[in-house]
């Protein structure tokens, strides 16, 4: 048996990292946590997990929250527990660039991208749920990644790593990303006027953080991961396609030239992702439960309805124009989300917004780390204009 991998765990109290410290926890032999980063928006859990496993820095988003972390270390491990402590917005780029096998950043938004380019820049293997980072840096990202550097946990992408074994590069034909349709799966843009925050909330499968949640309610998410499936895969936009799957069970799909397609079934827990992203290219055994094959079920496919859920093809001309327009699309939507959950604009007028940002933005030239943060920047301050505008 070989060395347990060390891990950095970026946004453990989110809903990624703690299940990431669930697959850590049931398999002791395989991974050992070295580093854990957070917002800080639970300082208590935060303490608790590094206490529990015994690691030997950990970071808080927050620099106001540092001596309450210190203070909660204390309690949880003891005063002599030998953990460094990090705090402000620049602790999990810290934490992201010490040694360490793998990095998996779990963090939420486009704070994400500091971090993961430490990690490339650290050689580690990066375990990717951050797909904001990705999609906002870019070539900047990619650039900096040796080959196969990079390692998907999102589980459609995580699902086309697997399918894409099953070939060559050139006998790829189409990725197809599939899509749970959400809580609206089905409704018309007329009938998705009056949602509530409340109802967006209510994702039929998997659970996620505010953000992620509503983005899947928007279809946002998915248009974010045609964006990513192009920057981790190289394949055109027009040969990547989103199809609708209500049962989340295929994760998705390849297709090959000869007509063959492989798809990645399981239930849906990112608990297979995760593991297979910090053990890649190794399967982790009991992972997560297979599939029943005794019982009948019935899985559907239908095609995707771009007038009422705008945002894959928002994303899809954001992503083919390149440069800062995916970072612009990425901040603008999340500004937009927020002021949805604080009743400032309604369901449908997020993506009015982001197309209205969309068509504002002029191309700042050569990308770079400095033009995608005042892309981002900017993004975030018109469309706090223009929702302004809506009132």
């Amino acid at each position: 048996m070989s060395e347990p991998r060390d891990v950095v765990l970026l946004g453990s109290t989110g809903s990624i990292g703690t299940q990431a410290i669930d697959v850590v926890h049931a398999n002791p032999d395989r991974f050992r946590v070295t580093g854990l980063a957070a917002g800080g928006g639970n300082i208590e859990l935060l303490a608790s997990q590094a206490a529990q496993l015994r690691v030997s820095v950990v970071s808080t988003g927050d620099s106001a929250q540092r001596e309450a972390l210190e203070e909660a270390l204390i309690r949880r491990a003891g005063a002599g527990h030998g953990i460094e402590v990090l705090a402000g917005p620049d602790a999990a780029a810290e934490i992201a660039s010490r040694p360490a096998d793998v990095v998996l950043n779990g963090i939420t938004g486009a704070i994400g991208l500091a971090p993961t380019l430490a990690a490339l820049g650290a050689g580690s293997t990066l375990a990717l749920a951050n797909k904001e980072s990705l999609i906002i840096g870019g070539e900047l990202v990619t650039g900096a990644a040796a080959p196969g550097q990079i390692v998907p946990v999102d589980s459609e992408h995580s699902a086309l790593a697997q399918a894409l074994r099953g070939g060559t590069a050139d006998e790829v034909k189409r990725l197809v990303v599939t899509a749970s349709g959400g809580p609206f799966r089905g409704r018309t843009r007329d009938e998705l006027t009056g949602v509530t925050p409340e109802q967006a909330l209510k994702h039929p499968t998997w659970d996620m953080g505010l953000m992620v949640t509503t983005n899947s309610a928007t279809l946002v998410n998915k248009g974010l991961e045609v964006i990513e499936a192009h920057l981790l895969f190289g394949i055109p936009f027009d040969r990547i396609d989103v199809v609708v799957h209500p049962q989340s069970i295929v994760h998705s799909m390849v297709e090959f030239v000869d007509g063959s397609t492989l798809a990645q079934c399981s239930p849906p827990d990112m608990r297979l992702p995760i593991a297979l992203g910090m053990a890649w290219p190794h399967r982790v055994p009991g992972a997560n439960p297979g599939l029943d094959w005794t019982t009948a079920s019935t899985w559907e496919f239908f095609p995707l309805d771009d007038a009422a859920f705008p945002g894959v093809a928002l994303a899809r001309a954001a992503g083919e124009r390149a440069g800062t327009f995916p970072a612009v699309y990425n901040a603008a939507n999340e500004e937009c989300v927020w002021a949805f959950h604080d009743r400032r604009i309604g369901f449908t007028q997020i993506l009015d917004v982001v197309g209205d940002v969309l068509a504002d933005h002029a191309e700042a030239g050569e990308l770079s780390i400095e033009a995608v943060l005042a892309a981002d920047s900017w993004a975030r301050s018109r469309a706090k204009e223009r929702m302004a505008e809506l009132v």
